[in-house]
């Protein structure tokens, strides 16, 4: 497992003085220069998609979030009556065309057809959840099926090749945007002048990690800034593919932790906060697809602990190896808004929508069911 430790180790470099970033300086003037040039292209050539599109994203690498935000927003928009459909590239996948992963609570492809974050969220999402290397072809399956009325494009803000209504960008309250470098200097994926693109700044606090850093008084001073909150909030166990809810019941238990994510940190950090005792850790790759060995692996840990925990984005790859002598349990996390902060959200994003002049007549299906002016939310 050498490569997720020097791949942290590279990273917390972007967040001290481990590394100074000067030594990067080069690559980092190299990469503002190819971002340059490509967000002139884009410029002139990008693309309108069949439907409208609220893009949920960030400005640095590694997990902000945007995966359960994407999931929250899709989610609430739907309980407002409005056919709300989750769009991704579909990371880690093996699918090469536009593909349909789920619909109405049916899960269509596995993880290593769509990738991990994809399924994972079709767990919990009774809309459809589309995939594509070219996210406006996925946009495209959903539009011409009929199967959504508005795309929620997951890790969209870099995806300047697609025109959108309404951008969201998720900040981290506790790394901020690290040492303000760009890639490989630093986190950035853009220069933080992207933000001028931003409809809306999201602070996000992780629960369990400080949220100390003062990135709130360095930006967004002259955009709608928001607050949200990444919080444990039960065990996720999976029965025969069927994922069950379960009490957080982990206080003083004997805990392995197992992960694949850009972020282990903030995972055993929440175990930390949740008063686990952590006596083991394995820590793989991003989006790594795992391999019998690898359960064996874990089995190994699992003996000196009472119970094996990782993350949904593993346990939706991780299912079918468990076994009865050795469960396994995943943080289900969810996104919390206060309700005044929620509010502004849906007002935005709907009235970004309605811009555009999405509009429906008492005949129009999605999904196989009647939307009329009233129930979309655009009456």
């Amino acid at each position: 497992m050498h490569s997720p430790a020097k791949a942290l180790k590279f990273r917390a470099s972007w967040h001290g003085k481990r590394l100074h970033p000067i030594v990067m300086a080069p690559l980092a003037l190299v990469y503002a220069g190819l971002l340059k040039a490509r967000a002139a292209w884009w410029r002139r050539y990008s693309q309108v998609p069949r439907l409208p599109v609220v893009s949920v994203g960030n400005l640095t690498v590694g997990g902000n979030g945007k995966t359960p935000f994407a999931l929250f927003l899709a989610l609430r928009l739907r309980e407002r009556g409005l056919g709300a459909g989750i769009v991704s590239r579909g990371y880690g996948g093996r699918a090469r065309t536009a593909r349909l992963v789920s619909d109405r609570g049916q899960i269509i492809l596995t993880p290593r057809q769509a990738g991990d974050e994809p399924v994972m969220m079709a767990k919990w999402f009774d809309g459809p959840v589309a995939i594509a290397p070219r996210r406006i072809d996925a946009i495209k399956l959903l539009a011409l099926n009929r199967l959504a009325e508005v795309a929620v494009l997951d890790d969209g803000f870099q995806h300047l090749r697609l025109q959108r209504v309404c951008d969201l960008v998720l900040v981290s309250q506790s790394s901020g945007l690290g040492n303000g470098w760009l890639l490989p200097a630093g986190p950035l994926r853009e220069p933080r002048s992207a933000l001028k693109r931003a409809d809306a700044i999201i602070f996000v606090h992780t629960w369990g990690l400080s949220s100390s850093h003062p990135i709130e008084r360095e930006i967004g001073r002259d955009k709608l800034t928001l607050r949200a909150r990444l919080e444990p909030a039960s065990l996720t166990s999976s029965d025969k593919g069927t994922w069950r809810q379960m009490p957080l019941t982990v206080e003083g238990r004997r805990v392995a932790a197992v992960s694949g994510v850009a972020n282990p940190r903030s995972f055993r950090a929440m175990l930390d906060a949740l008063g686990a005792r952590v006596v083991a850790t394995l820590d793989f790759p991003d989006h790594y697809e795992y391999k019998p060995r690898d359960w064996k692996h874990i089995e190994t840990l699992a003996k000196a602990a009472e119970m094996v925990i990782t993350t949904e984005k593993d346990l939706v790859k991780l299912e079918h190896m468990t076994t009865p002598r050795f469960p396994l349990f995943a943080l289900h996390l969810q996104v919390v808004m206060e309700p005044q902060d929620e509010t502004q959200l849906l007002a935005l994003v709907i009235e970004r929508i309605r811009r555009v002049g999405l509009t429906f007549d008492h005949n129009t299906k999605i999904g196989g069911r009647s939307i009329n002016g009233t129930e979309s939310g655009f009456a």
